[in-house]
């Protein structure tokens, strides 16, 4: 049986709840039974509810609601809800144009604060990972689907964890020091995690490559925005799509057109299924794209 939630307040107006000591899939779903049971209480003086990869965080009016009084509904919603094994989710196939000039350009200004400034963010992520070469590695980024398990730090930026067993798990520490620049739709990795930076900004995770695609638009232009100008959710399932220069350029020219588009496709994931078979699952969900 799990552990139990631990709550703590963070100030007067956030209630923050940690699922687990560590990052998983059960966690995740956990927390996503529980917050999507508060959502449904509907309580006067929650503000926001955020989930996150082992946590989450509620923001409230303590002139709306007692800080206890919301702690001891949030607990009763904890021991009613039942983390759902299934999601209704999407699948969704991302360009990436692995090893560009503009994060080349980038991690070559900040060699310093990297454990290898001889290497570039690849070469180093390949050799410490035991792959062959950097084909390898953009080989195994892209070759299995990723679980995107919160949105944060920067308006937009997806956290996502490959969806693989634990031994296959690509791990690539930090920068030493954070850089003052990263270009715009970056794709980065940190630890066991992958994002996407969706403004250009200061970063520590390592550099691999790009995406035509924007994330994060506030005008909404394309379609697959016109919902909401954030477009990752938590729950959403990610298939990066090497591809090369020109049909990146391309990409790039039919964003500014306004015509471009994402591949998506509805999908339900279950968490059974996945843990049952970690390799045959996932490519089931990639069939989805096919």
């Amino acid at each position: 049986m799990a552990d139990p939630i631990r709550y703590s307040f963070g100030a007067d107006e956030h209630l923050f709840a940690e699922v687990s000591d560590s990052m998983s899939l059960e966690a995740f779903f956990t927390g996503m039974a529980v917050t999507r049971a508060v959502e449904r209480l509907a309580l006067d003086g929650v503000l926001d509810v955020c989930l996150a990869n082992a946590s989450f965080q509620i923001r409230f009016d303590p002139d709306r609601i007692a800080p206890h009084a919301l702690l001891e509904a949030v607990r009763e919603a904890e021991a009613g809800a039942i983390a759902e094994r299934t999601l209704q989710t999407r699948i969704i196939e991302i360009p990436v144009l692995y090893n560009d000039p503009w994060t080349h350009e980038t991690l070559m200004r900040f060699r310093d604060r990297h454990q290898d400034p001889s290497a570039t963010d690849l070469e180093y992520a390949a050799r410490i990972n035991n792959l062959a070469d950097v084909e390898a590695f953009i080989a195994a980024h892209s070759g299995a689907p990723w679980f995107v398990s919160m949105v944060g730090f920067v308006a937009g930026l997806p956290f996502m964890f490959q969806m693989v067993e634990r031994e296959r798990q690509l791990q690539v520490p930090k920068y030493l020091r954070p850089r003052t620049d990263t270009p715009k739709l970056t794709l980065g990795h940190g630890g066991c995690f992958g994002c996407i930076y969706s403004v250009r900004g200061a970063g520590g995770y390592q550099m691999f490559g790009v995406t035509p695609a924007p994330i994060y638009d506030p005008q909404q232009k394309l379609a697959y925005l016109k919902e909401h100008m954030v477009f990752f959710r938590p729950g959403d399932i990610v298939q990066f799509k090497p591809v090369d220069r020109e049909a990146y350029d391309r990409a790039v020219a039919e964003v500014e057109a306004g015509r471009f588009d994402l591949r998506i496709r509805p999908v339900e994931f279950s968490l059974d299924a996945f843990l049952a078979d970690p390799v045959g699952y996932p490519k089931s969900l990639q069939e989805v794209l096919a």
